[in-house]
């Protein structure tokens, strides 16, 4: 009977302890539950990833456990081709971890998954240039690169935001050209005015605004306003005085398929 007696309080502990182990409320299983999900990243798994992320975000509210696997479902949404999915992620992180050691991250993720959206539509259609597309995704690539920089100027992610910064400034300003050229081409002067200015003053340091200064020349001279004319011939001998688009000199020639692209 006492052999019997101390056999059941053996088994009764084992299975104490194993209750206590195996509880799925338990940080061990937390943990567990963590590393799975690192596991399936790591591995490109990204679905079964963001659902096991998912979960420790859940069950680890509050905690820097569950503002990491915010993140981590944002890198696997993003990865998986969810954009909307990872803005959306990235935006409530942002919204409830205002002073979180990975607000520099979250901020850089934001932009780099919109500047690779834009970039991956360019990559299916060869020959078509990125700015001659709408650029709603590169200006909000440029406000996130943007506030990193301001924000966290000795981030880690600070120098690479800052090269991106630089290039999606000179798409835009590319963008604002070609559609002013387009509405000169067209005879719609006023509008072509309007975009060469919005090159002008937003991107004032673009190569691209050569051309905008030219393009705001000449349809002020369409619409004979000979002192606004002036002045943008003035700003333009003194920014660029090599110009090739100044009066007396032809603009650069355009190949032909820029021609049948107009």
């Amino acid at each position: 009977m006492k052999r019997w007696a101390g056999a059941a309080a053996l088994g009764l502990l084992a299975a104490c302890g194993s209750t206590v182990k195996d509880d799925p409320n338990s940080q061990a299983s937390l943990d567990k539950l963590y590393v799975e999900a690192k596991e399936e990243l790591s591995t490109g798994a990204y679905e079964r990833a963001i659902k096991l992320l998912e979960r420790v975000e859940g069950r680890a509210a509050g905690t820097v456990m569950a503002q990491q696997a915010m993140l981590e479902m944002a890198w696997a949404q993003h990865r998986s081709g969810e954009k909307a999915q990872a803005l959306s992620t990235l935006d409530r992180f942002i919204k409830l971890h205002p002073s979180s050691a990975g607000l520099d991250y979250a901020l850089y993720l934001k932009g780099l998954v919109n500047f690779n959206e834009d970039l991956g539509f360019f990559g299916r259609f060869a020959g078509q240039d990125i700015s001659e597309r709408d650029q709603q995704a590169s200006r909000d690539a440029l406000q996130a690169f943007r506030e990193l920089v301001e924000r966290f100027p000795q981030s880690r992610y600070s120098e690479d935001s800052r090269i991106r910064i630089d290039f999606i400034t000179n798409m835009l300003a590319r963008h604002e050209v070609h559609v002013a050229r387009y509405y000169y081409q067209r005879g719609a002067y006023v509008a072509a005015a309007s975009r060469a200015q919005t090159a002008v003053t937003d991107y004032q340091y673009a190569p691209a605004t050569e051309e905008a200064l030219h393009l705001l020349a000449q349809s002020y001279e369409q619409l004979k306003l000979t002192a606004l004319r002036d002045d943008a011939l003035r700003v333009l001998r003194k920014s660029y005085p090599s110009s090739q688009y100044l009066p007396g000199n032809e603009p650069p020639a355009r190949s032909w398929w820029q021609f049948w692209r107009s």
